[in-house]
């Protein structure tokens, strides 16, 4: 097949391309080839990556053969360079510090493998996953392919824009504060958050509070079908979610139901919404309800004036257990400059935290929590903007700026939604339904009950199939 065709053919849904593996139609080495072919050609001016694994990418992809009956054989796919170690690859989670080559794969990483994916390299994070745009000083920014002057969100920002750029057709990402569902919302994909407990963060790390992994997509029915892949118990687990009564796939291919869905324009957070935003999101709730759900105006009580100061609290926590971590690994304590100014204040605001006012933070959080799970006991689904601002401008948040700190409060401004959903450990789901008068697309959050990713997928396969998005392709990419 030519290159130009194989090319195209990166547009396509993962699980069609595995199909044409099978069929022996294409070949996977075919794939991986035009994947790498066009990020060099399309990676100067969106950078998504900051590594290619190019030459043991084209060997796995030799070693998958026509019938290959697992789900994802022979597709390229690309990695979050953020804590989701690829045996042999090098791994430095958007910093200058304690960069390493694992060893071995994170769970995450080795279920993906033996789904039969090939794995062409790492994308950009910003440093350690803090804010929601990808800008890691090392690397330099990850850019929007609608917009190259926008951000493409993050903290999953690399990966969203090299699925955006038809770089691959699918990319893992992870999820702490909104990182999937924020690129998707930025890059016109499919995000989903799995519910906590759902994907296990082994072999060394124990259970989290806020992240999981996950992928971006351009259909449901993949996001169904990776999270089928990723999600399970693994020996050592301390707390899993429960196994789901059908494969995440069939529950994609299957009607909703009649759901009760609250439409909410009120973040958690006292702050503006921009009117763009705020339409879609009605626009959203008028296309459920020509779809016979039942939709009324209501807001979960997520309202508390002290959830993002608690929530910085444990945030400081997280980073400053990462920044140890690789401290640990590297023998040494992170000399000045190595971290981004954000970073070192997060580290050091996690160090002067006691163990007793971490803890505390995080019991007030599952407080807050229980009270926003409560509120679904008469909603199956809670439909939000996916963001209360459009993409931001490159630059407009700086870890590196003289105030650090307002950055960090003002990123809040940008994705109040997303977050207090890693609070509650509820699954979550971004999809593109619409497209702005700016260019870029334009879409929702859907929130679902705990371990009921289901739903979310039967509605958002339901809403795909009335306002498809799947075809849309940035200008960049034309030709």
């Amino acid at each position: 097949m030519a290159t130009g065709d194989v090319s195209e053919l990166l547009w396509r849904p993962a699980l069609e391309l595995a199909a044409l593996v099978r069929a022996g139609e294409v070949s996977s080495r075919e794939l991986v080839a035009a994947s790498l072919e066009r990020i060099e050609a399309l990676d100067g001016r969106v950078g998504a990556f900051t590594v290619l694994d190019a030459e043991r990418a084209l060997d796995a992809a030799e070693a998958v053969a026509p019938g290959d009956a697992r789900p994802f054989a022979g597709v390229p796919l690309a990695v979050k360079d953020l804590f989701a170690a690829v045996a042999g690859m090098r791994q430095s989670n958007g910093s200058s510090f304690a960069e390493s080559v694992p060893t071995r794969d994170t769970a995450a990483v080795r279920r993906l493998k033996d789904a039969g994916f090939v794995i062409v390299g790492g994308t950009k994070s910003p440093e350690l996953g803090i804010l929601p745009v990808t800008e890691p000083r090392r690397f330099g920014p990850a850019r929007n392919p609608w917009d190259l002057e926008r951000t493409p969100g993050g903290s999953s920002g690399g990966s969203g824009a090299a699925v955006a750029a038809g770089m691959v057709p699918i990319a893992h990402g992870s999820d702490g504060g909104g990182s999937l569902r924020i690129p998707a919302a930025c890059c016109g994909l499919v995000g989903l958050k799995p519910s906590r407990g759902r994907i296990s963060h082994g072999p060394e790390l124990g259970d989290s509070f806020l992240a999981t992994d996950g992928v971006l997509t351009r259909t449901v029915a993949d996001t169904a079908a990776a999270l089928d892949v990723l999600a399970g118990y693994e020996p050592g687990d301390a707390t899993w979610a429960c196994p789901p009564r059908e494969p995440f796939a069939a529950a994609a291919t299957r009607e909703p139901g009649r759901l009760r869905v609250a439409l909410t324009l009120e973040p958690p957070f006292e702050m503006e919404v921009d009117p763009v935003q705020a339409a879609a999101a009605r626009e959203a709730a008028e296309l459920l309800a020509s779809l016979g759900h039942e939709v009324v105006e209501a807001t979960p009580p997520w309202r508390d004036p002290e959830t993002f100061r608690v929530f910085t609290v444990l945030w400081a926590g997280l980073i400053g257990t990462s920044v140890g971590g690789l401290a640990a690994r590297a023998g040494r304590e992170p000399e000045p400059g190595e971290l981004e100014p954000l970073s070192m204040e997060l580290y050091r605001k996690g160090r002067e935290t006691d163990a007793v006012a971490y803890l505390l933070a995080q019991a007030r959080l599952q407080g807050l929590a229980r009270r926003i799970v409560g509120f679904f006991a008469e909603h199956d689904v809670v439909l939000t903007p996916s963001l209360a601002q459009r993409p931001l401008p490159i630059g407009a948040l700086d870890p590196c700026s003289a105030d650090p700190w307002d950055d960090f409060r003002r990123s809040g401004q940008f994705m109040p939604f997303t977050a207090i959903v890693n609070v509650t450990g509820q699954p979550a789901i971004a999809l593109p339904l619409q497209h702005g008068d700016d260019g870029l697309p334009l879409a929702v959050q859907l929130i679902g009950r705990p371990e009921d990713e289901a739903t979310l997928l039967a509605l958002g396969a339901q809403l795909e199939a009335a306002r498809p998005w799947a075809d849309r392709r940035p200008p960049l990419t034309a030709g």
